[in-house]
């Protein structure tokens, strides 16, 4: 699909349904999630050394054992919107079919990875947070700051938004961003933030050792933090201090040890998965009166899930364009016969007949 598919498959389903379709299919994924159907695989790449900071290209798959395969392909970049004017997330999803590996489908994946990071923490704020939390924090105000927003003003009667990005132009043009959503949207200092939030997201590039991006003082008892930004080793955004204190949850505990704040602590001191908060939730009520956090690293389930959302509507609405990517031949045994004209292929029959050929072939 285009960009100018997206943009006509917004319009006809609207970007507020979309997210609750997210939200809500991500939700039933997890819930249904079954091992030995669905192999999740974790995030492996290059990294980039582009002046002094570090970027990445990965590949993140998953399975769907016996129909599909997902593979996003993406690119973090710090650096990209200053310099380039490009997003720091770059990102391609594909589907491949299980039975025969043809490429299937080829998606946009920049679009759909800001909506399904921003409806994984919206499951995961329902949860672990108060249900009746009316204030957000969004430390940082980059991209995925505005679908962190969106995404939880879909589940959450949120009565404040505070912002704090130490990029003050952004931090000043993020209201303009997010006022389709018609909240309340304020500018308040790091330690304003921490003190009034009920829930915190935190989506920052902060360079590898460079963090936290919080102090993790004068923190509300019941707070819940959406740490978005760490996806590299040795990148985090939150105080350990913070994290020893609370149930850290990971999306995806094989990754998050690598490249999330679980980097950070032994393994008998992280909390359960994505999956398991899901599949049962009654487990973690008493833990909405205390300190937790999502360690959002990035799931390739949830990038199966957006791509599948996304594709239910292009093809309700005859949205995409078909493009022959893969070289094949009526003839499978053939693979020339597809790419040759008739006049080459006359021609090299000819060649094969003359004398000079024929001289060639007996020396040989």
């Amino acid at each position: 699909m285009t960009q100018a598919d997206l943009r006509r498959l917004v319009g006809a389903v609207g970007v507020d349904n979309l997210m609750d379709e997210v939200i809500h299919d991500l939700t039933e994924a997890l819930r249904g999630f079954d091992a030995e159907r669905i192999d999740v695989r974790k995030r492996e790449g290059f990294a980039l050394e582009h002046a002094g900071r570090t970027g990445v290209l990965e590949w993140m798959p998953v399975m769907r054992r016996g129909e599909t395969v997902t593979i996003k392909v993406v690119g973090y970049n710090p650096d990209n919107p200053a310099e380039h004017g490009l997003p720091t997330i770059i990102a391609t999803n594909s589907v491949y079919d299980c039975r025969t590996g043809h490429l299937q489908v080829v998606v946009d994946g920049v679009f759909a990875t800001a909506l399904r990071t921003g409806a994984a923490s919206a499951v995961a704020s329902q949860i672990l947070a108060r249900p009746d939390s009316r204030v957000l924090g969004l430390v940082g105000c980059g991209a995925q700051a505005v679908t962190q927003l969106h995404a939880l003003s879909r589940v959450f009667t949120l009565e404040r938004v505070l912002v704090f990005d130490t990029d003050k132009d952004v931090e000043r043009s993020f209201a303009q961003r997010v006022a389709f959503l018609h909240l309340d949207v304020r500018r308040v200092s790091l330690e304003e933030l921490e003190a009034q939030s009920d829930i915190i997201c935190t989506a920052t590039s902060v360079a590898v050792g460079a963090g936290p991006v919080i102090t993790g003082q004068g923190l509300k008892p019941h707070v819940h933090i959406n740490a978005v930004g760490s996806d590299l080793p040795g990148k985090t955004e939150l105080p350990r201090s913070f994290l020893e204190d609370s149930l850290v949850c990971p999306d995806f505990l094989p990754q998050a040890v690598v490249e999330g704040e679980c980097q950070q602590l032994p393994r008998e001191r992280i909390g359960p998965e994505l999956v398991s908060l899901v599949q049962a939730p009654e487990k973690y009520e008493d833990w909405r009166g205390r300190s937790t956090v999502f360690d959002s690293t990035g799931l390739a389930l949830e990038d199966q899930v957006v791509t599948q959302t996304l594709l239910r509507h292009a093809r309700r609405l005859g949205l995409g364009t078909r493009v022959d990517l893969e070289s094949l031949s009526n003839d499978v045994m053939d693979p020339y016969g597809h790419v040759m004209t008739d006049a080459e292929i006359l021609c090299d029959e000819q060649d094969l007949t003359s004398p000079a050929v024929s001289q060639r072939a007996v020396a040989s």
